[in-house]
């Protein structure tokens, strides 16, 4: 009988063994899980169809303790994968099977709220919902607002820029966020931007924000705050064609309104959101439009008559004003729960996240609705339609590995589409592992040694996040996809992992 032992399965145990030896040195036994039953919890986010488990999972409770573990990780080369509630849907938080995740959920503290200059220093684990929740005794609220803002946490923000519903009047979270400090993958302390109008030095916020968890480790923000408008009110408009309602879109941006939200559901969403909470969505629309106007009261019905005359124009079949706040609230459940709704009717999704121009959104949806038969799969869409970022939802079984095979393909051949329509491979859900391989679609070769540049200078070790959002060269030859000169040379069709 051949008894011998796997020599990676040797050296991770031997590599696990030495890495938990040194963090309990620097950590309480409480605060450091390695065993296989207690890292298994934390094998993936949100992309639950990739899956690893780490080394070790570290739970820090002071500052002083993550930076002590980066030291050590950075010292023996050991990877590093920072967790917040891991509510992330592109495998950005995804371990690395000889690294370590740091788990900054205890970092939950709301440090400072000052309601005059309108701003909150919150450690990296607070949610993002309960940032407005301190702030809404003094009229304020934190703006950026994605789906899962009851769980995710502020630093998951800052690591994927998300942005929300409201994103198209309001910004994403790199427009709400003032100053970011943390550390470095060797632990030294670092800070990005300012509390003031202005910093010294390079302006390297804009470059953190959104970075993914590949330069610093994100400890604390200072975000904005913004008064909560004195009245909102929400359309919800029917129409019976795809194309009419996102032309109808375009056509909100072309008459100079900026609704604080417009968003888009195809018929196959509403069905299943309605079933789940009852918004009062019209089933016989082939697609609808929430639009949202907020300000003073005299603001907001201007708004919603220049509104309601475009969409009309645009051929909606059917509009509904919210009457109060609770009908208001009852429209966006259905857009808010649109993920949970999807998951009532299908084992698995992946909701893929590319960004298009707006006059194309008509022109996605067709496509998507042909890669619904070319993969045997369906899909239903969601869409933050005012700034083209597109969420559409491939339902799957995961368990099924060529229902697996196909939705990969499906999902490439949406991000594929959406860069030859002119448009970007991710929009606020960053690249993680889901779309490494589209990376080498949308950017040529030397694009991608500019964005390691930046990684090297800030974690020479490659220690932060490895194996994420840049791919290598070799992995770009094998996908199938060159870069040459602005242009793409097929290969053969290959799996993506």
């Amino acid at each position: 009988m051949n008894t011998s032992v796997d020599p990676d399965v040797l050296y991770r145990a031997e590599r696990q063994a030495a890495v938990v030896r040194a963090l309990e040195a620097a950590l309480p036994p409480q605060a450091l899980l390695w065993q296989a039953e207690d890292t298994t919890p934390y094998e993936c986010d949100g992309l639950t169809a990739y899956r690893e488990r780490p080394l070790a999972v570290a739970l820090p409770e002071t500052e002083q303790e993550v930076q002590a573990v980066l030291r050590i990780c950075h010292e023996m080369e050991v990877p590093v994968v920072a967790r917040g509630a891991g509510t992330g849907l592109s495998g950005g938080a995804m371990p690395h099977r000889l690294g370590i995740t740091l788990s900054l959920a205890r970092f939950n503290r709301i440090l400072k709220l000052d309601p005059v200059s309108r701003t909150a220093v919150v450690q990296c684990g607070v949610r993002n919902l309960a940032i407005s929740e301190a702030a809404g005794p003094y009229g304020l609220y934190y703006a950026p607002d994605p789906s899962s803002q009851i769980a995710c946490t502020i630093g998951g923000n800052v690591a994927e820029n998300s942005g929300g519903v409201h994103c198209l009047k309001y910004g994403l979270t790199l427009h709400n966020v003032l100053r970011v400090r943390g550390f470095t993958a060797a632990g030294e302390p670092v800070t990005f931007g300012s509390e003031a109008l202005d910093a010294p030095g390079y302006d390297l916020l804009a470059a953190v924000v959104g970075s993914e968890g590949m330069l610093a480790v994100v400890m604390e923000v200072t975000v904005k705050l913004v008064p909560k408008p004195l009245l909102a009110r929400c359309i919800m408009a029917s129409f019976d064609d795809i194309r009419k309602a996102g032309d109808a879109v375009a056509a909100v941006i072309a008459a100079g309104i900026i609704p604080a939200g417009l968003e888009m559901m195809d018929k196959p969403m509403t069905a299943a959101v309605e079933d789940f909470v009852h918004a009062g969505y019209d089933l016989q629309a082939e697609a609808i439009l929430l639009c949202e106007s907020d300000g003073t009261p005299e603001e907001v019905e201007e708004e919603i008559g220049r509104m309601s005359e475009v969409l009309r124009s645009a051929g909606a079949t059917a509009i509904a004003v919210s009457r109060d706040e609770a009908e208001r609230l009852r429209f966006w459940s259905g857009r808010k729960n649109a993920f949970p709704a999807s998951g009532r009717i299908s084992p698995d999704y992946m909701c893929m996240d590319s960004t298009i121009p707006r006059r194309r959104l008509a022109d996605i949806l067709l496509a998507i609705q042909e890669m619904e038969r070319k993969y045997g799969l369906r899909c239903a869409n969601v869409f933050h339609a005012g700034d083209g970022n597109l969420h559409p939802l491939i339902l799957f079984d995961a368990n099924d590995a060529d229902q697996l095979r196909r939705c990969e393909r499906f999902g490439a051949d949406i991000l594929e589409t959406s860069v030859a329509m002119g448009g970007t491979i991710t929009g606020e859900h960053g690249v993680g592992v889901e779309k490494l391989n589209s990376m080498c679609v949308q950017f040529s070769v030397e694009e991608r040694e500019q964005m390691l540049g930046v990684k090297r200078a800030f974690d020479g070790k490659g220690l932060l996040n490895p194996g994420k959002v840049i791919p290598t060269l070799n992995r770009c030859v094998e996908y199938g996809r060159v870069i040459v000169r602005g242009g793409q040379v097929p290969r053969p069709d290959l799996p993506r992992f």
